[in-house]
């Protein structure tokens, strides 16, 4: 079915891009390479990105209003779970101005024409779910060590987490479960968008080969992992106001880093994927 494929691509077929080994140069390189997509019209990148942090800053009020103050560091770091699909924007910037197309910020919406759509959303509703997954968990261990009542103010809850045992169970346990979260997101989409992007090759290869990455590029790919989740953390310290920087150039130095570690135009033989 050319017009909605998922599992493969349009011809039914399943691809498998090849991976390439890279260095840590390669990841601060991809970095600086993301930083000057940035620059190169910031305004234009700042203006798509305000409603990341403005959902942010709405998410924290509606937890904080609904006696749920929780949950504000989980979706505070939850959105390094949906950042890769929240991104896709930026990696068509990156991709248009690689090819010296025009890329003005409103291209950054040109992803809903793309072939490979389809994939994109099944990817993106994974991501989500694993997001509400991720919140539901943090809720689980809040629940267990506290109960289910929910805290009675904010410096009550501080002082529960930071001066009980109880509350450092939960740092521990919270911030364990938050790292298999994360790695799994890390394994399984840290280039499948800008892979989609470039090649319709269908959800199952963009996850498979971004998988392949990780197992080809374990230290590389952990200190990626580190880095993003240490620029999401900074840039949500003000307000969530710096991720208005931060997640542009991480958006478009991803698509940078998916230039390192798959080749470009050679590709394993395709094969039918079973009826």
């Amino acid at each position: 079915m050319a017009g909605f494929h998922v599992m493969a691509d349009a011809q039914g077929l399943h691809v498998q891009p090849t991976v390439r080994h890279i260095t840590t140069s390669d990841l601060w390189d991809a970095l600086r390479l993301g930083a000057e997509d940035f620059w190169a019209k910031p305004s234009h990148y700042v203006f798509l990105c305000l409603i990341y942090p403005i959902v942010g800053l709405i998410l924290t009020r509606w937890t904080s209003g609904a006696s749920a103050i929780q949950l504000v560091y989980p979706l505070m770091s939850g959105f390094a779970l949906i950042g890769p699909f929240a991104a896709i924007g930026l990696y068509e910037i990156s991709r248009r101005r690689e090819l010296g197309m025009s890329s003005r910020w409103h291209h950054a919406l040109d992803v809903r024409h793309s072939p490979a759509l389809p994939s994109i959303a099944v990817i993106g509703v994974l991501l989500f779910a694993l997001f509400l997954l991720w919140l539901f968990t943090a809720q689980s261990i809040y629940t267990m060590l506290f109960g289910a009542e929910p805290p009675a103010s904010v410096g009550t809850f501080l002082r529960d987490v930071l001066t009980t045992g109880r509350g450092w169970t939960l740092i521990l346990l919270g911030n364990a479960a938050g790292f298999v979260f994360a790695a799994i997101v890390l394994a399984t989409t840290v280039i499948a968008f800008p892979l989609l992007l470039d090649r319709d090759v269908g959800a199952v290869s963009a996850i498979e080969t971004s998988a392949r990455v990780v197992m080809a590029n374990p230290l590389q790919m952990a200190l990626w992992g580190l880095t993003v989740a240490v620029l999401l953390v900074i840039g949500s310290i003000p307000l969530f106001a710096g991720l208005a920087v931060v997640v542009p150039i991480l958006g478009h130095s991803t698509w940078h880093l998916y230039r390192k570690v798959v080749e470009p135009e050679q590709i394993r033989p395709a094969r039918r994927r079973p009826m």
